[in-house]
């Protein structure tokens, strides 16, 4: 990449939990670097509870940091001034959510929602052309005839149907990173497919941008250019898709794909490491946030946090026993 659309550099975000005068604080997101260039699908995977959502809200600005900063076109986000600033932010990184279910309002036709982001975020359209761009953000996604569609409910369409209209909502602003929080994991596997060619066509046809969410490694090999794995709050392996996939230089994303029934995937990871607590984030302590479930685990992983560090072209670990080992057997090659 020569410019990154967005990056993300030591973005951090702790929550407090308990009540009174507690100061304990949950590590949701730890000093996360993440880099999405243009016309990149970048996808995010790891198990529920790993900060990947959180991740997402940050960037959306649901969320303020805790630490650290975003960059959008080499611009921080804190140097923005004003509502007109920040409505231009959210209109070029909208989100779509999970919920197809629970992300339209069940009052108002299909067209309400669409036409209100057209009226928000790109007022110098009149009524006709907000009419025509609606269609034709419908007809984007794949849902025809168009007219009929914007016409009808909610409670009219499937669940299917439903997510395609939030990406519709979310093409409405002229986008140029959509956040797509688990798009797929609420509809039946049979017309996922679908839904991930949407996307790969909006990248294509929009030239959008994706951070895509998801627990499917399978779903993230088909979609994403690149893939970033998170666990504990922590971005643990970045990389090219296939890379990672096919050479994971982290135990944890070894015990993603060996949950997978991919013939490609990595058969020698000890099933032992998936019977383990889950990390601890309240009040952390400096270490390796998956030692409790590695079988590689030794001690400093106990009392040292891992850096990201270059493990291939483009291909990032943050293991303190695999990163050496690769950089050992490259001097050894070299």
């Amino acid at each position: 990449m020569n410019s990154p659309l967005l990056e993300t550099s030591g973005l951090t975000r702790h929550f407090k939990v308990g009540t009174g005068m507690s100061r304990r604080l949950l590590h949701a997101v730890d000093d996360v670097d993440l880099v999405i260039g243009e016309r990149e699908i970048v996808a995010l995977v790891g198990e529920s509870g790993s900060g990947k959502s959180t991740l997402a809200r940050l960037i959306a600005q649901v969320y303020k940091p805790t630490a650290g900063e975003i960059r959008y076109r080499g611009r921080p986000l804190s140097s923005l001034r004003g509502r007109r600033a920040w409505l231009a932010y959210r209109g070029d990184v909208p989100m779509v959510f999970q919920d197809p279910f629970a992300s339209l309002n069940p009052a108002y036709r299909v067209a309400h929602g669409i036409l209100r982001s057209l009226k928000l975020h790109r007022p110098e359209l009149s009524g006709a052309e907000r009419q025509s761009e609606a269609e034709r953000v419908v007809e984007a996604v794949g849902l025809t005839p168009a007219a009929d569609v914007l016409s009808r409910y909610p409670y009219e369409l499937s669940g299917g149907q439903r997510q395609r209209i939030g990406f519709a909502q979310a093409l409405a602003h002229r986008p140029k990173l959509i956040l797509a929080d688990e798009p797929v994991s609420m509809l039946d596997v049979s017309i996922r497919i679908g839904l991930l060619n949407v996307m790969a066509d909006l990248r294509s046809t929009e030239g959008v941008s994706f951070l895509y969410i998801t627990h499917d490694i399978a779903g993230a090999r088909y979609l994403s250019d690149r893939i970033a794995v998170m666990y504990g709050g922590h971005v643990v392996e970045t990389g090219p898709t296939e890379e990672v996939l096919a050479r994971p230089r982290h135990p944890y994303t070894e015990l993603l794909l060996s949950a997978v029934p991919d013939p490609r995937a990595p058969l020698d990871v000890d099933a032992a490491t998936a019977k383990a607590d889950p990390p601890v984030v309240i009040d952390p302590v400096p270490s390796c946030r998956f030692r409790a479930r590695c079988p590689l685990a030794e001690e400093v992983c106990h009392r040292m946090t891992p850096r990201l560090e270059g493990v291939g072209p483009g291909h990032t670990a943050a293991c303190h026993v695999r990163a050496p080992q690769v950089a050992a057997s490259r001097g050894t090659v070299g």
